[in-house]
């Protein structure tokens, strides 16, 4: 997970959870990080996933203690909406590069460029563009592709699971995508202009969802800036045992003391799951409940029957 940051003596005391927000276009992910440290007042905030500054939509945030958590919460399908503009292939792949070619014979139909995008689905190859966060020997490609370096890049396994064609106006397609975190959509639309021979860009992206996140469940900046007034951003963060999507584990105070040490407790003396009538298996994890009903911790369970903590989340201050 980018953008973590300790600094616990200057955080103030409050929940801990997930916090989505809608970016606005031209933010970086770690303008928005900045922003949230200011409306909440904390430092410990970390983002999921980054967003390039042209793109809007969902940035998912993890808040005070669920920055522990990153590892645990499912890296799931995401999904785009977004506008390739074919004819015009850049430097970076998008709209804010530097212009390499221009296209100027007729455009291809509805029906190339359907076929064209078809041949991208499933399991493919792809290699990460040079302005990129990826980092070749601790540097980021992108503090490289500034000073006119290039460097030759590992192609990385994605997937593609549905990219379908909204609208078709020549020079623009409007496109849907489903596809596994670290697809590059800027590169499926320079991979996409080169097949159809005529270049092409992304024009705008906006993510709609991401893993356990939805957009709907977004909070726009103006939201949290005004939140931030009445001192009420703590409203819009999801609970963290809510994202993890793990079973639940009631925890006794006394269980609760023991796990936060970092002991194991006896499965058959936790309530929950094991009161039900399929039981956890070996290597399974769980969310473990504090009495006060906040997440203390993620289990696993081993082949002892032990529940061993994972991650202990510090109680709320």
């Amino acid at each position: 997970m980018a953008g973590r940051s300790s600094g616990k003596r200057s955080d103030r005391p409050g929940r801990s959870g997930f916090l989505v927000v809608d970016k606005p276009l031209g933010w970086t992910s770690h303008q928005v990080v900045d922003a949230a440290r200011g409306w909440l007042g904390i430092r410990r905030v970390g983002h999921l996933g980054t967003l390039d500054p042209l793109a809007t939509g969902l940035l998912p945030l993890a808040i005070r203690e669920a920055t522990k958590l990153a590892p645990f919460v499912a890296q799931g399908r995401r999904v785009y909406v977004g506008s390739i503009r074919l004819g015009v292939a850049t430097d970076t792949f998008d709209a804010e590069g530097r212009v390499l070619r221009r296209h100027d014979g007729p455009f291809p139909s509805e029906k190339e460029v359907r076929e064209a995008l078809a041949e991208f689905l499933g399991e493919t190859m792809q290699i990460p563009p040079m302005f990129s966060s990826v980092k070749r020997d601790g540097v980021p490609l992108y503090r490289l592709a500034r000073r006119g370096e290039e460097v030759e890049r590992a192609p990385r396994r994605i997937r593609i699971d549905s990219l379908e064609v909204r609208h078709y106006l020549p020079p623009e397609i409007g496109i849907e995508i489903s596809c596994s975190p670290g697809t590059y959509v800027r590169t499926l639309a320079s991979d996409l202009g080169e097949r159809l021979g005529c270049g092409a860009h992304l024009s705008g992206l906006r993510r709609t969802s991401s893993g356990p996140f939805l957009l709907e469940q977004a909070a726009t900046v103006e939201d949290l800036e005004a939140a931030a007034e009445r001192g009420d951003c703590e409203s819009w963060l999801i609970t963290p045992e809510r994202v993890l999507g793990l079973p639940l584990v009631k925890l006794r105070a006394d269980q609760a003391r023991r796990v936060s040490h970092g002991g194991d407790i006896p499965a058959a003396e936790a309530s929950g799951p094991f009161e039900m009538g399929v039981p956890p298996r070996p290597g399974d994890r769980l969310a473990a409940l504090a009495p006060s009903g906040t997440l203390l911790a993620v289990l696993e369970l081993r082949p002892d029957r032990l529940l061993h903590p994972l991650r202990v989340l510090a109680a709320p201050g």
